[in-house]
């Protein structure tokens, strides 16, 4: 093919360029040119290996995109002869771009809304195998995160500040550390699938008669292999990027609701901070490609903002155990059940499990005197043992908890700091305190309630109160709201 043989129409010509390719647009087509480039994770040196990327390209976007990939074209030089290789394609308009959408001020809910069931229909249909359940294990997303930090990691030092991989890596393989059930869990039910692997909004056209979806990965099959979370979760850290936040929650709710499962949170949130660090990457190899000094300010500055993206997502997805304890009538059952929304926990509470083993509904009265009935040492460390099993099970599956019991026992502290350290969870103690009046009178306000406590086994419990220096102390006296905004600063200040 030559030059002159491409489509006429009514947009303008352009030339675009990637850290792997360069692409002309004019009229109604694209001629898309592999760049002869080799980098650890991709090879097109030779024009044999850019002629098979591209015919691998052609083969996979048509998937998503049938109309769009119009085939694989030889190049001639002025002999005739072929000189390189380049895939064809239909031009999308730029107005219809996803990237382009999200920049009014309101989110483009329709249009989402239709990527979003695009995506989870793919998915459900796309390529399983034991080949590509491998490539989503534990152990296989620990390699890409060590891969892509080890990438950045020997790039000149003027490309990225070597110091700011350290507490990414640090984020994520805590992470990782204590969730091999949850990846087994997602494995087992069927998650993983050959994907896109490199959704952008830029190459996301919403058209009228449904979206078109760009560009997947080619290179290599490991890297489109994958979790759907991870594949969403590009889409989703690329509309943050952007500046579109209120899409991206748009986009990951019409998605969960269109594939009718849901993404857990923490997962998320850990595959979002990844495909950001895997941006990070690109950016700094263009800016290590890059020779006008405007671009690499602004390549360099791309970088530092994907790299922050990436931390604050690994803390977002940061799992914890958060005890809250204190005698009878502290506020620690209004403490807990406040930290539940912003830190997306499953809430616990003794009272409530201590009457589960026994039989009985929570409020069922089963008064007794201290240390007797439902509340001998037997049962209560029944209670503490059934506690921690079950929060343990939820940690392993990325979802934070908070136990709301008393925890007035030393021995039963040391076994939740086990069970943190067993699931590579951050663990935070908070000791509610309360004026002893303030707390009777609360404890005889109290309607229909899962605790038995009264005054008597209040006294009994602060004479048996083992000491708790590794608490943060929390006065609950003040208004609830106003404890509640402390005690998540206390959590968030703890991790």
């Amino acid at each position: 093919m030559t030059l002159a043989a491409l489509g006429s129409g009514s947009e303008p010509a352009a030339l675009a360029e990637t850290h792997t390719a360069v692409l002309l647009l004019t009229g109604d087509l694209v001629l898309k040119v592999k760049k002869p480039v080799r980098f650890a994770f991709l090879d097109f040196s030779t024009r044999a290996r850019r002629q098979a990327a591209c015919q691998r390209e052609v083969e996979l976007n048509r998937r998503l995109a049938p109309d769009v990939y119009l085939g694989v074209v030889d190049l001639l030089d002025p002999q005739g002869q072929p000189w390189e290789h380049a895939v064809l394609m239909r031009r999308m308009p730029a107005a219809r771009s996803l990237a382009r959408l999200v920049q009014s001020p309101e989110p483009p809910v329709d249009q989402l809304r239709a990527v979003a069931a695009t995506l989870a229909h793919f998915h459900q249909g796309a390529a399983r195998s034991p080949d590509i359940d491998a490539a989503a294990t534990c152990e296989a997303v620990r390699r890409l995160w060590a891969d892509n930090l080890a990438e950045l990691r020997q790039l000149p030092r003027d490309t990225i500040t070597t110091g700011a991989l350290d507490p990414i890596d640090a984020l994520a393989m805590t992470f990782l550390a204590g969730r091999e059930p949850l990846f087994r869990a997602r494995l087992d039910a069927g998650c993983c699938c050959d994907g896109h692997g490199d959704l952008q909004a830029a190459d996301v056209f919403c058209l009228d008669d449904g979206p078109r979806m760009l560009d997947c990965l080619e290179f290599d099959d490991r890297y489109r292999y994958g979790d759907v979370a991870a594949d969403i979760a590009f889409l989703a850290m690329d509309l943050e990027r952007l500046g579109a936040p209120d899409a991206s929650r748009v986009l990951v709710e019409a998605y969960q609701e269109a594939a009718g499962a849901p993404l857990p949170r923490a997962l998320l949130d850990h595959y979002i901070a990844y495909r950001a660090l895997v941006r990070a990457k690109v950016a700094a190899l263009r800016l290590a490609q890059e020779t006008d000094p405007g671009q690499a300010v602004a390549h360099g500055r791309e970088v530092a903002d994907l790299l922050e993206r990436c931390r604050a997502h690994l803390e977002a997805s940061q799992v914890r155990l958060v005890l809250v304890g204190g005698l009878p009538g502290t506020g620690k059952t209004t403490v807990a059940q406040a930290l539940a929304d912003p830190l997306d926990a499953l809430v616990l509470r003794s009272d409530v499990v201590r009457k589960e083993l026994a039989g009985l509904e929570p409020t069922t009265p089963a008064p007794a005197g201290p240390g007797a009935g439902l509340y001998d040492e037997d049962r209560t460390d029944a209670t503490y043992g059934e506690l921690l099993e079950q929060a343990q099970a939820s940690l392993e599956m990325g979802r934070s908890v908070v136990l709301d019991a008393s925890w007035i026992s030393a021995r039963h502290r040391v076994l939740a700091r086990d069970v943190a350290r067993r699931s590579s969870t951050a663990l935070v103690e908070l000791h509610c305190t309360l004026d002893p009046d303030l707390a009777a009178q609360r404890m005889r306000r109290r309607g229909p309630d899962a605790s038995d406590a009264t005054d008597e086994v209040a006294a009994a419990m602060a004479r048996a109160e083992d000491p708790w220096p590794e608490a943060r102390v929390l006065d609950t006296g003040a208004e609830p709201a106003t404890v509640a905004r402390r005690a998540l600063a206390q959590v968030q200040a703890g991790t």
